[in-house]
């Protein structure tokens, strides 16, 4: 361990809760290792997944990215696909792109479809499903504007969704990002799992909030203090 973690763990109380901008600004001290780490917000929500209306589930552009250069795929033709190459997607293709995906071929994080194209692209479900790969409606990656659904994509754009187990994660920027990017982008990812509560979820919704980066250790965040911090300007 560095000196710098050490320094930084006797601030730290891994019991204690904090508020927002006092949670990453212990991330980004506490963060050690010699690559710039993601920092990743873990949400535990009261809602049972099981039920189709406690799903929680969407879309929601940071405002300062992620830090993350994202490969963007496109299954389009003709003018769509002219439409995706003048957006800046990666790679833009049909059939042909569908054929060396089945090979295994996958250069991309993040795949956009036209919905002409996801008879195509639904028989690639065994392979993009897995991977979270596959181009959905929910997540505006199925769609015919695929040129705002990649400049969404390239500003950080970033899915959440609800796990088996009542958790969501979400990148909000990385370790190298100032202290005010990251307060905004989680404040931005906050506003937006607070305005996605299902109406069915009873009780307590938001149950813990954690950060951390890719090799540091949780932060708890004061979650009583997440609809103030939200609404602040």
């Amino acid at each position: 361990m560095g000196k710098k973690y050490q320094e930084a763990l006797k601030k730290y109380d891994r019991d204690a809760v904090y508020s927002p901008q006092e949670a990453i600004k212990l991330v980004k001290e506490l963060a050690s290792a010699n690559f710039d780490e993601t920092v990743e917000v873990a949400i535990r929500l009261g809602v049972d997944p099981r039920h189709a209306d406690q799903q929680v589930r969407g879309t929601v552009v940071l405002p300062h990215g992620t830090g993350k250069t994202v490969r963007i795929a496109v299954f389009a033709k003709g003018e769509k696909a002219k439409e995706a190459e003048e957006a800046g997607a990666d790679i833009v293709g049909a059939e042909e792109l569908a054929a060396e995906v089945e090979k295994g071929n996958i250069n991309f994080d993040v795949a956009v479809a036209t919905p002409d194209m996801m008879s195509v692209v639904g028989k690639l479900g065994r392979i993009l499903g897995p991977k979270g790969l596959m181009p959905n409606p929910k997540a505006g990656t199925v769609t015919f504007d695929v040129a705002k659904a990649v400049k969404e994509i390239k500003a950080g754009k970033v899915e959440y969704r609800v796990d088996k187990a009542a958790n969501v994660h979400v990148p909000v920027g990385k370790v190298s990002f100032p202290e005010e990017k990251l307060v905004e982008n989680l404040r931005t990812l906050l506003g937006a799992i607070l305005k996605a509560r299902p109406a069915a979820a009873k009780g307590t919704y938001l149950r813990r909030v954690t950060v951390s980066s890719t090799m540091g250790p949780g932060v708890k965040i004061n979650t009583a203090e997440v609809p103030t911090f939200v609404t602040e300007k």
